[in-house]
């Protein structure tokens, strides 16, 4: 078939970077987020704790504030890695929280709607799709964990002088690691159970269920055998003694009172719960290496 017209030419304007392509993905995704004015309130109420314990720190520093109060705040309310170690854990439960309204459609929505060929011939890898989706929910949890974690700790720093952060410099560390320790836990979480899940109710409550029955089986085996090693498969626990190790008030022995009489047992040592959490994480790119891929159906 003869071909007359010779107008169409190769696109011959400015081209965007290589590394940068892969960000079509998030902003797309964000602005699908941020329809949902639900969504927007609960974000914004979960920088709540955070103006509480500004305002805490700034009492401890205010002497006119004290005078009126008529109270010791210092003594009550000491500024040490149990209070940084106590807003992480405030807004770890938040960061799930969010995770779950998030985190299980990325994937899930593309799968239900045979996406992937789409998405996987333009001009970005399996990798980077992965990333592009996972770092929708990095950046969000971020907002919520470590980045005004970081805000707190230089608040108080800007408020005690230099000497303070100079000896505590070590707890900014545990701030961010703890942090990035558990969204990067809750993202491979979420984007595998998305991948395997094509329905969001669904995954959520995949989700949901991961993170709450291990932990409900992990007491049960705590409590039949006045041991603490259950907690090895809980989730949280995990967590918990990953983070307490991090801000050096992990206690690897834990006192419980049974029927027959005071028992001391002993938590799974630090090197086991980091062991597991990275054996979490390797299943999960495991999974999601074999469930993202284009494919081509040949009649």
């Amino acid at each position: 078939m003869a071909v007359f017209e010779h107008n169409y030419r190769r696109y011959a304007g400015p081209l965007t970077p290589e590394w940068s392509r892969f960000l079509v993905i998030p902003r797309h995704a964000y602005r699908d987020i941020l329809r949902s004015k639900l969504f927007i309130a609960f974000f914004v109420a979960c920088f709540l704790p955070l103006l509480v314990e500004a305002i805490l720190i700034y009492l401890r520093h205010n002497v006119n504030a004290l005078a009126i109060l008529k109270f010791d705040i210092r003594q009550l309310l000491p500024i040490d890695a149990t209070f940084f170690q106590t807003f992480g854990g405030i807004q770890g439960g938040l960061a799930f929280l969010v995770t779950l309204l998030i985190g299980p459609p990325l994937v899930a929505r593309d799968l239900r709607n045979n996406a992937l060929p789409l998405y996987l011939c333009r001009p970005f890898s399996r990798a980077e799709y992965v990333f592009g989706k996972m770092s929708v929910v990095l950046f969000l949890l971020s907002t919520i964990t470590w980045i005004p974690g970081l805000v707190l700790f230089l608040f108080e720093a800007y408020l005690e002088g230099f000497s303070w952060l100079a000896d505590n410099l070590w707890l900014a560390n545990a701030i961010f690691f703890s942090s990035i320790m558990w969204i990067l836990l809750l993202t491979l979480l979420s984007q595998t159970i998305s991948a395997l899940v094509k329905w969001r109710m669904a995954a959520s409550a995949a989700l949901l269920a991961l993170y709450l029955i291990p932990s409900v089986f992990g007491e049960v085996i705590n409590q039949m055998f006045a041991t603490r090693w259950g907690h090895i498969i809980s989730i949280n626990a995990l967590r918990d003694s990953v983070t307490a190790g991090l801000f050096g008030t992990f206690e690897p022995a834990t006192r419980q009172i049974s029927f027959s009489g005071e028992r001391i047992s002993n938590e799974p040592p630090l090197w086991c719960s980091w062991f597991v959490l990275f054996l979490i994480c390797a299943i999960c790119l495991a999974i999601l290496s074999r469930r993202v891929k284009a494919y081509e159906v040949v009649s």
